[in-house]
């Protein structure tokens, strides 16, 4: 018999690409993977604050004023063809009087708004809602929210109606012809003082909403005044 062969198995461990002892080199390409996927998020992030802010910044540029007052009625009386109680006819007289002994006098009117966002702004202005408190004579009337989106394009002025009735007698302690002359003076070229709103804008960006941190003041253009000047 010959001599007995002897059988040597040798086992071989497998390589492992996500061991570091191995193959110091397999992870870089995916930790290169990962620090672009973060490059490119923080980016992205980046970009989008840059755009959210200039988008705040455009409704802060954008100008508001108070461009007239249309389909005024006091009690039920068309104001459009009065410009002071001088012009009241006796039926208006008597039911302004009726609707004053009831210790009431509800004035209604369209407040009509114009906004104008600067044409240098390469963007649009979004007007998402919009809380404002009336002023008639320097008195804090009633106050209010306009929740209508309106996009303010650059370089055109947007109207933005805003309905508004209250009741005079709440406000004022005037006899019928001073609320008379109050309500038509709306209407009419009196100073722009004569009305007033605060208003708090807010506007829509791609990352939510933003609110005016603080109200402004809108007052009614200066109809004539330039031309009045030498």
């Amino acid at each position: 018999m010959g001599l007995p062969v002897s059988v040597q198995f040798v086992a071989r461990c497998p390589v492992s690409l996500a061991s570091p002892r191995t193959n110091p080199h397999a992870l870089v390409p995916i930790r290169s993977y990962w620090a672009l996927l973060l490059g490119l998020g923080a980016l992205f992030l980046a970009s989008a604050s840059c755009t959210t802010l200039r988008e705040v910044s455009n409704l802060r540029k954008v100008q508001f004023s108070i461009d007239r007052v249309s389909s005024s009625r006091l009690a039920g009386v068309d104001l459009a063809r009065v410009q002071s109680y001088e012009d009241l006819r006796t039926a208006d007289v008597l039911r302004l009087g009726a609707a004053l002994s009831e210790g009431e006098l509800p004035f209604s009117f369209d407040l009509h708004l114009r906004a104008t966002n600067p044409e240098s702004n390469s963007l649009n202005a979004r007007l998402t809602e919009m809380d404002w408190t009336l002023l008639l004579e320097e008195t804090e009337t009633i106050s209010g929210r306009f929740a209508q989106e309106v996009v303010l394009p650059p370089g055109d002025p947007t109207e933005v109606t805003i309905p508004m009735e209250l009741d005079l007698v709440r406000f004022f302690d005037d006899n019928l012809q001073g609320l008379v002359d109050l309500a038509a003076a709306l209407g009419g070229d009196k100073p722009p003082q004569t009305i007033q709103l605060r208003v708090q804008p807010t506007v829509n960006t791609r990352l939510g909403r933003f609110r005016y941190p603080s109200p402004i003041t809108v007052v009614r253009k200066e109809v004539g005044r330039a031309d009045s000047q030498p």
